[in-house]
């Protein structure tokens, strides 16, 4: 049986993810872990996060688990989701500048304050919600997942990756946006698979039968 463990530093809705992860795929082994000596063993990691950046990465630098994420990009599978995917990131414009991981050279940059649709009508901060969501790539957590599914969402920042090549999907708020990227062995979105129903746990069963290749 294949292990997958979600990483706890003590922020993000763990619970939901683990049951989700394991709702998706009954063959296997869910483990919410903060030990690196159980992370760096598992087949596949999930980087979850809710919150602020600067908690994010004041609580994995104490926990030592900034330096057990860098390795663990390395060799196994990987998803971050929402905060985990921003982490990732070079740097964050929340918080009056933080920096991050840099394990995926880019920005995270905030919604506009006042931002409009078409129809002139202010769009809220943070964006939240069920929003459309445009493959750019045919990615393996892509399979079984209809073009243009939809995927609930909830925050203010998002990520701006210095290198298109990554960019895997996008959604509109009301401009276009990144909302998933790839590297290799590397998958995150910005949206929540926990809480977004079928696509969701489609795409979180293609992440537990995933080697890591593209």
């Amino acid at each position: 049986m294949s292990s997958v463990v979600v990483i706890d530093y003590g922020m993000g809705n763990l619970h939901s993810i683990a049951k989700a992860l394991q709702h998706a795929s009954a063959n296997v082994h869910v483990q919410i872990e903060s030990d690196p000596a159980v992370i760096m063993r598992a087949d596949r990691v999930v980087f979850p996060g809710v919150g602020a950046i600067r908690d994010c990465m004041n609580a994995l630098q104490r926990s030592g688990l900034d330096e057990v994420i860098r390795q663990v990009v390395t060799d196994k599978p990987v998803l971050g989701i929402c905060l985990g995917m921003q982490a990732l990131l070079t740097d964050s414009e929340e918080n009056e500048h933080c920096g991050c991981l840099n394990i995926i050279p880019g920005h995270v940059v905030r919604f506009p304050k006042a931002i409009r649709n078409g129809r002139n009508e202010i769009l809220k901060v943070p964006h939240m919600g069920w929003n459309e969501v445009q493959q750019r790539s045919a990615h393996p957590l892509w399979q079984n997942i209809a073009p243009h599914s939809r995927f609930y969402f909830v925050h203010s920042y998002y990520v701006q990756p210095d290198e298109t090549g990554v960019v895997a999907a996008t959604a509109t708020y009301p401009d276009s946006f990144c909302c998933a990227i790839e590297q290799e062995n590397i998958f995150a979105v910005q949206f929540h698979p926990e809480k977004s129903q079928r696509p969701g746990l489609t795409l979180l069963h293609n992440f537990l039968h995933w080697d890591g290749s593209s």
